[in-house]
């Protein structure tokens, strides 16, 4: 959910497809090929394996059941990273050697269908119905273009709000009743917010989660009203609800929260006790490792809700590449990535959420309290992107945003302007 590189050099190479295919070492097509009889080299990009041993480990017991099916194909992993993942395709694109499986992130799939990058997955069976069925029914707009699926769920990557439930009581707040609006979190929070006798704020009244980038809590504010950030592939943010969200973030920061704040850990600051109340990730490891028993039991969690409750959700999802040479032996390969016991095992190195049907009932959902929560809660799923040029936008729309909440520029302006440089 923190992409953006090499885009530019993605977009140009694109264009030199048609000539540098002839360069590059490819394999002989297998399509139609009898599995049992199919040779050649399988080329896997994905950051779903961390580079390490456990990661490593993991991979090859997926490698091993495509190769029941396909015995004599040598699969190739890249362990990409969501900081290199466009760069390493764009040069596969420049250097004629394209990957035939792709995972690639939550409000990507646009981006990479428009260029026909990905192969329409209705050609293997995949319908709406399909995701719908076997995985999160929400994710679906995430994983289409023009009413095409281009990409299966494999990951979710969620997100909640927590509470410190000694500090609502300290306060004089429910927290069994919390803010879940807009409006009655910003009450709430100007309650929570410490300060010392200068003046200074001591403990956070909201965290706000990311220290100078507010594009993802905009996008989930907006969305908690009622308003998608895109509505059929144009912006739907400069307008009534989205001006309200931008000018309640500009009057959040350095009232109930420094601009920039964050701890030693990099951790959410209401795990540990610097927010009495905030946005959080998928998961909280509450052993003596983590941040102890005692801190997870003073957490509440919930989401926001503005007129319509939410989560907002990024994640892992699967593609075919649509230059591959084996796109039936990569859609084979998918199927033994997204079997429930893989998905599983990727959950837990990610500490992510198995898109499949159950997942409230998966072993990472039962691991630890916030990830039973944000489990529960995944068909609410709503997600940044939509657009077309999305991965495009996205560095332009943070610092925006980021400007407008500072006061630098008007707000009404800077939406105006981002959703002119939509498409």
């Amino acid at each position: 959910m923190r992409r953006g590189a090499g885009l530019a050099v993605l977009v140009a190479a694109v264009g030199l497809v048609a000539s540098a295919c002839g360069n590059g070492v490819i394999d002989k097509s297998t399509d139609g090929v009898p599995p049992a009889e199919a040779t050649g080299t399988l080329r896997v990009l994905l950051p779903s394996f961390p580079a390490s041993n456990d990661g490593r480990k993991e991979f090859a017991k997926v490698a091993a059941d495509f190769n029941k099916k396909y015995p004599k194909m040598k699969v190739e992993p890249d362990y990409a990273t969501y900081g290199n993942l466009n760069e390493k395709i764009s040069t596969s694109i420049a250097a004629g050697i394209p990957y035939d499986v792709m995972v690639t992130g939550v409000g990507w799939i646009q981006t990479f269908a428009s260029k026909r990058l990905f192969a329409d997955l209705g050609e293997y069976g995949v319908t709406a119905d399909t995701i719908r069925d076997k995985s999160i029914g929400a994710l679906i707009p995430a994983a289409s273009y023009e009413d095409r699926i281009y990409a299966y769920p494999l990951l979710a990557d969620a997100r909640a709000v927590a509470l410190r439930i000694s500090a609502f009581k300290e306060a004089g707040l429910d927290p069994d009743d919390p803010p879940t609006s807009m409006d009655e979190i910003k009450v709430a929070a100007e309650k929570l917010t410490k300060r010392d006798a200068n003046g200074t704020i001591t403990r956070s009244g909201f965290d706000l989660a990311a220290p100078t980038s507010f594009r993802q809590t905009y996008t989930t504010l907006l969305a908690s009203t009622g308003t998608p950030l895109y509505l059929d592939g144009q912006a739907n943010y400069s307008n009534e609800k989205g001006l309200q969200t931008l000018n309640w973030l500009k009057s959040m920061i350095n009232n109930v929260q420094p601009y920039g704040q964050q701890n030693a850990s990099a951790q959410p600051l209401v795990l540990t006790g610097d927010a009495a109340m905030g946005i959080v990730g998928g998961a909280v490891d509450c052993s003596e490792k983590g941040i102890g028993q005692a801190n997870c039991d003073d957490l509440k969690f919930f989401r926001f809700n503005s007129g319509k409750e939410v989560e907002f959700v990024g994640g892992d999802l699967a593609s075919i590449g649509s230059r591959s040479r084996h796109k039936q032996a990569a859609w084979s390969f998918i199927e033994s990535l997204t079997k429930p016991s893989t998905v599983d095992a990727i959950a837990k190195l990610n500490r992510k959420i198995p898109a499949y049907k159950d997942a409230v009932n998966s072993p990472q959902a039962k691991s630890n309290p916030l990830s039973k929560f944000v489990a529960g809660g995944l068909e609410l799923a709503i997600y940044e992107g939509g657009s077309a040029n999305w991965l495009e936008m996205r560095a332009n729309f943070d610092a925006q945003l980021t400007q407008a909440v500072l006061g630098q520029k008007d707000p009404a302006k800077v939406l105006a302007n981002l959703a002119g440089q939509s498409r």
